[in-house]
Formats: structure tokens, sequence, C-alpha cells
């Protein structure tokens, strides 16, 4: 049977266009297997030093400082030290006006020789049985109460001349002569701010999720501001035991209004600063990293490539062959470790030298960022 021209050319068409969508097809399939190798991030577990550290804010202070006040009412009448003096305890720093007490003081002397005299002259009488008992120890009782406020008048004149409670430097501006000095027990005048510059503190603000890593003696490194680049050390000293606000307490009068503000509960810490060139100023800002804990020789992956589900944490190994089909992921569980900052130390489910998978291509295209399924669980 004989194919004319025309059917002839349409059979060599098809042919021709099968043969080019063969091609393209088997070109498109390894453009894909090398895009998707191309896509594939690998690390390689190996063993390092890690460190886990808890990061906070918190603020230099003086281990130890009092706010030196009066005990009378009283206006200044001079201020022996200035700002940044250098004091000794039991030194007199400022004297107060007495005129007053000095007044107060006489008034009450007489009033002791004047009962003085009545009770010894009635002691007489009752000796020779012209008084009464009675009498007597009337007599003997405004003699008492007459010398009890002698002694109290000349107490407030002791007061006037203000002493240093403690060693250390005076810190800040104090109070000027002619400024009335308040007693008081909820808001004395305070004439000047003492404290040892020797010792200094922070105290800084954690987390309620990392306080429970946080123990009294382990070390932390700090910066300021001012220092740039330079690093501090402290060590923590003690760990407060109840939450900066103290919500959990229902009759505290600041708790309601803090806690319905406030949604992230912090804890204060205390550690104690080695400052041995005396650089650090109270109130600064320091930025603490504690070390809660660290190991040697650790075998450690990227957190980046620990992926989570509801089992638990696991990581993409690379297979052997994975640039050649594709076929790199082999799902595995590991026990994790202590984390730094960018790495996970792996107990249990990986070996030294494995290869793993960061990020990587789907067959279908979809792509996968680093981490997989959610971030490591803390």
């Amino acid at each position: 049977m004989k194919i004319n021209g025309k059917v002839k050319w349409l059979v060599i068409g098809a042919v021709v266009l099968a043969a080019a969508l063969g091609g393209y097809s088997w070109y498109s399939g390894q453009q894909e297997a090398a895009q998707q190798a191309a896509s594939v991030e690998l690390v390689t577990v190996s063993r390092q030093s890690l460190k886990s550290v808890v990061s906070a804010t918190g603020t230099i202070r003086p281990a130890d400082s009092v706010e030196v006040s009066s005990k009378i009412t009283a206006r200044i009448k001079s201020v022996l030290v200035e700002e940044n003096d250098v004091v000794k305890a039991g030194q007199v720093v400022a004297i107060l006006d007495g005129k007053d007490y000095e007044a107060t003081r006489d008034q009450a002397s007489y009033k002791v020789a004047n009962t003085r005299s009545k009770y010894n002259r009635a002691e007489y009488l009752y000796s020779i049985g012209a008084k009464s008992k009675e009498e007597l120890e009337d007599a003997e009782y405004d003699y008492d109460t007459a010398e009890s406020s002698l002694s109290k008048t000349e107490s407030d004149l002791a007061e006037t001349v203000i002493t240093a409670p403690m060693d250390g430097i005076v810190v800040g501006e104090p109070k000027t002569a002619g400024t009335m000095a308040v007693q008081g027990n909820s808001n004395p005048t305070v004439i000047m701010t003492i404290a040892d510059l020797s010792r200094k503190q922070i105290l800084a603000k954690v987390d309620e999720t990392d306080i429970g890593s946080v123990r009294a003696g382990q070390k932390a490194t700090f910066t300021v501001d001012t220092y740039t680049g330079r690093s501090f050390t402290a060590t923590v000293s003690r760990i407060s035991q109840t939450d900066v606000t103290n919500s959990w307490n229902t009759n505290s009068s600041n708790s309601s209004s803090s806690s319905s503000s406030a949604s992230v509960i912090y804890y204060y810490v205390v550690l104690d600063v080695d400052d041995p060139e005396n650089l650090l100023l109270p109130a600064m800002t320091a930025r603490v990293e504690i070390v809660t804990d660290e190991k040697e020789n650790a075998l450690a992956v990227p957190i980046s490539a620990l992926k989570t589900d509801s089992t638990g944490s696991y990581v993409m190994v690379q297979r052997e062959g994975a640039s050649k089909d594709g076929a790199f992921q082999e799902k595995r569980y590991v026990t994790t470790g202590i984390y730094s900052d960018e790495y996970v130390e792996i107990l249990e489910g990986l070996s030294d030298g494995e290869r793993l998978a960061i990020s990587y291509k789907s067959k279908s295209g979809s792509s996968s960022g680093r981490g997989g399924m959610g971030g490591p669980p803390m």
C-alpha cells in the first residue's frame, strides 16, 4: 500500500516531536536533580567545646551603701564633706542647728535641779515623820521624770552631730547648709549617701524560663556601654526566691497592679563583680551572660539542623550517593544535651563525621527552611 506524501510528512513530524519531548523531559529531570543537589546545605557532625549561657540585663550597684539621715528635725548648719570624699566610720560629716535643743536641754537641767531639791527635802521630812510615804514617792517620781527628760534632750542634742556609719565614699552631692533635715520613718531627708565602692554587685533580672538553670557560684561575663569591646567577670551570689513584683502574693499592695500589666515574670539575681581597676560606676547597665553549663569535646551539630515532632528531636542524615538521586534524607531521632547559642550537644543517635542536611528542596519543588519543624526544645 502506498502512503501519499502528506501522510508521510505527518508521520515524520510526529516522530520528531516525540523525540524532542523525550529529550526535554530527560533534560528537565536532570535540571531538577541538579537543583535539588545544589539546594542541600550539609554540615558534618563534629566535636567541640560547648558553653550554655543565660542572658540577662542588670544594674551595677555598691555591695554596701547607706543613706545618712537625721533622727531629729533641724536645719543643716554645715556639711563637712563633698561628693567623692573618702570617709571613715565615726567621722563627723555634717552638723545641724542645735539652738532649740540646747534651750530644751537647759530647761530640763533646771527641772532636774528643782525636783532633786524637793525630793531631798521630802526625804528628810519623811525621816522625821513630817511627810507621808505617798508624798515621798511623788517627789521621787517627779525627780526621776525630770532626769529622763534631761537624758532625752541630751540625746537629741547629740544627734545634731552627724557621723558616717561606715567606711566609704560620698556618692552624689550632699544636701547644702540651710536645708531642713526632717526626721521620719517613711520619708526622712537624706543628707548624703555613703557607699563602699571597693565591692560592687549586679542586680540582674532573669526570665522565669531561665531561672531554673541559674545556681549560686556560677561564673558570668558582662559588658557595659562605656567600655566597648571589654568584658568583665562576676559570680552569682544570691538568687531571689520571689519574682520582682511579688505577683504571687495577693495580699501585697503592688502585686495586683503589676501582675496584670506584666506578661513576663522575672527574678532578681545578685552577682559579685570583679573590678580591681575600679572602672565601673553605680547605675551602669550590665549585659550579663551567666555560664550555666560547659562541656569539652562534646559531639555537636548546629541548632538549625535539629527538628522536632510529636515523638521528639530528630535530624536528616545524608545518605551515600544522595548527590546522584536526591534521596538524601534519613530521619533519625537523637538525644540532646546542652545548648550553646548556635550548637547543641548530641548524646545519642549520631556518630562523629556523619553529614546532616540543614535545608533542602523536596521532589515537589517546595522549600524547607533552616531548622525544619519548629525550633529546639528548650
